[in-house]
């Protein structure tokens, strides 16, 4: 539902307008001046803020202004007095939408609403809170407007294909397909052919012609989730793709040209990745012409009580957090980021058994990483010379079964990600890819169940 912000100082005034706006079927916030207002505002997005202008101590005028610089993408529509026409105008050249001049009819006002509220996203709901998140939405609004390409780089979890459909819905190109393919869940096999396309009988199966990604994405965006996951081999092809915007099949014989704007994503550090042969740095530069960086939950606290009040209110709206919830909320390291945060609130609506949630029903771990840790040390500890962790020369020696060892680490590191793949692959600091093949090869020895 739009959810619209209507400031004015004359309590009965601002009264009307809530109830001639609620009769319209929209959700209604109020403030009584423009730091009440700036304050509902960083609770939460909105869909439109309609304010007066003569208002005191924050008048409608530098109201304004806080909201084209903290959330660009809003809508504000001025409410003056007959003689102040001349400066509501000025306000519109300001960054206003609209104004309306007093008295205005009812039907007038809602229509200039429908004329000018956006409608609020899931994408919206994620960039409300800590000043570095409006930030980072802001300068995404800004890039999306160019065709530039972009590398979003974060920890798993934080919300970066979030931010790619954000630039997509906020540029020239949100009318066209928005076009996603994680690199790093593709076998290696198949990925050339995922990106690029095939013609009929170019490999076995091929029984006919396929348009890979880029093709698919032709007029709109290819999302390169997890980037720094391709093979080699792939970069080069790639790098051609993006400097040629045209691609060629596997078994093709002419290059096909592609109108697509490229966001790429990485959990890595990509020059790191770089530096250490693993990623081109030709496509590195390519990939990264204007970066943006996620940060991770736990540098953003002040984003997870209102985040998890907006997960609540979508899996129940009479739901609410205690106070004992919101001091466990915010005590937690949130090692899976906003992923995981929205896994917990979904698993605390179905324990509790009434609207109110409490730390209990939370199930949050004391210590997240505990149960990787002792595998993890016994691994150190068969790498130590002699067998034993080196300082350690009083501790019994693990059992030397390196493979046992390794196996019962991804297990764990499973185990405490709730089979997130891609989370145990960072708690172990191996690619994903790499974990997967494992998992495989255990699967086919019976080392492991089919389910794992």
């Amino acid at each position: 539902m739009d959810r619209l912000l209507v400031v004015e100082d004359d309590v009965a005034l601002r009264g009307a307008l809530v109830a001639a706006l609620q009769s319209g079927g929209y959700k209604v916030v109020e403030a009584g001046d423009g730091e009440a207002a700036l304050k509902v505002l960083a609770s939460g997005p909105v869909s439109l803020v309609l304010t007066d202008i003569q208002m005191a101590p924050m008048d409608g005028y530098t109201l304004l202004g806080e909201v084209k610089r903290q959330w660009p993408q809003t809508p504000v529509v001025m409410m003056t007095a007959y003689g102040d026409i001349a400066r509501a105008v000025q306000a519109v050249r300001d960054g206003a939408s609209h104004y309306l001049t007093k008295p205005f009819e009812i039907d007038v006002l809602l229509a200039e609403v429908a004329r000018f509220k956006r409608t609020l996203s899931e994408d919206d709901q994620r960039a409300v809170a800590s000043p570095g998140i409006r930030d980072l939405y802001a300068l995404a609004e800004r890039v999306a407007a160019s065709d530039a390409t972009v590398l979003v780089t974060g920890e798993s979890g934080v919300g970066k294909e979030v931010l790619a459909r954000f630039i997509h819905t906020r540029s020239p190109r949100a009318g066209k397909p928005f076009v996603a393919i994680n690199c790093a869940a593709i076998p290696d096999n198949l990925l050339e052919s995922t990106l690029f396309g095939h013609e009929k009988g170019s490999f076995t199966g091929a029984a006919s012609a396929h348009a890979g990604k880029f093709e698919q994405a032709h007029g709109g965006t290819l999302l390169l989730d997890e980037v720094s996951e391709l093979p080699m081999a792939l970069q080069a092809k790639l790098l051609r793709a993006l400097q040629e915007r045209e691609v060629e099949r596997v078994g093709g014989t002419r290059p096909v040209p592609v109108d697509i704007r490229v966001v790429a994503t990485s959990n890595r550090d990509m020059a790191a990745q770089v530096a250490a042969g693993g990623f081109r740095e030709d496509l590195y530069y390519r990939l990264n012409v204007f970066p943006l960086a996620v940060p991770p939950l736990r540098e953003r606290r002040e984003d997870v009580l209102v985040l998890a009040a907006e997960f609540l209110r979508r899996h129940d709206a009479r739901a609410a957090l205690a106070g004992c919830a919101r001091a466990a909320l915010r005590a937690h390291d949130w090692p899976g980021n906003v992923r995981e945060l929205a896994n917990v609130m979904q698993r605390a609506t179905i324990l509790a058994p009434g609207p109110e949630v409490r730390a209990e029903h939370l199930m949050l771990p004391a210590r997240p990483s505990a149960a990787v840790a002792p595998t993890q040390q016994a691994l150190a500890a068969v790498a130590a010379p002699g067998g034993a962790a080196a300082g350690d020369s009083d501790v019994p020696a693990p059992a030397t079964d390196l493979r046992s060892l390794e196996r019962q680490a991804v297990l764990d590191a499973l185990a405490a990600t709730g089979g997130n793949r891609r989370l145990a692959a960072e708690r172990l600091s191996m690619p994903e890819r790499t974990l997967r093949h494992k998992l495989a090869r255990w699967r086919e020895e019976g080392l492991v169940g089919d389910d794992i």
